[in-house]
């Protein structure tokens, strides 16, 4: 080979090697800020507005989101002294109606994320019923993956998501 092809060739692997060690640049995901906790659902330090009452999630203050697991609309662990606490905030509030609002992860076909988020808030609604909530104070909607309150694509943005928000609406 003439030196000119040599040195056309050494260009050449030099840029391909060059390219496929750096590669594109990723692009910065804009979230909105996150809730400290263990494994960011249900942590105790509320993302505050002033302004609509909103304490943490899309949930009226003083209430609290109830989280949920992958794939699941049951109950459980630390979610269960939540959905109390709006228990016993709806009992003192008669006259409140209360807008249960079931939300997934961007995880899984729109049709599966409706049906599961009308589970997650069925289930809400049926838990405070058995706490003493009256059933005529308690609305449901399932938003499925519509309302995403973070938009990235890891764990902590996916278990944000996964929840039920309680809504006052009167």
């Amino acid at each position: 080979m003439g030196s000119t092809k040599m040195l056309h060739l050494a260009t050449l692997v030099v840029l391909v090697l060059g390219l496929s060690l750096t590669g594109c640049s990723k692009k910065t995901v804009e979230t909105a800020p996150q809730v400290t906790g263990s494994e960011g659902a249900g942590a105790s330090e509320p993302l505050e507005s002033e302004d609509t009452g909103i304490m943490e999630g899309r949930t009226s203050g003083p209430m609290v989101p109830v989280y949920f697991a992958f794939d699941s609309s049951k109950i459980e662990g630390e979610q269960v002294q939540r959905i109390e606490t709006n228990a016993d905030f709806i009992k003192k509030n008669p006259n409140l109606m209360i807008r249960i609002e079931g939300n997934c992860d961007p995880r899984g076909t729109q049709e599966y994320n409706l049906a599961l988020g009308e589970r997650r808030a069925q289930s809400a609604k049926k838990y405070l019923i058995n706490l003493g909530v009256g059933a005529e104070q308690l609305t449901t909607v399932s938003f499925g993956e519509e309302k995403l309150l973070l938009f990235g694509h890891d764990e902590i943005s996916w278990a944000q998501n996964r929840r039920d928000d309680f809504v006052i609406v009167k």
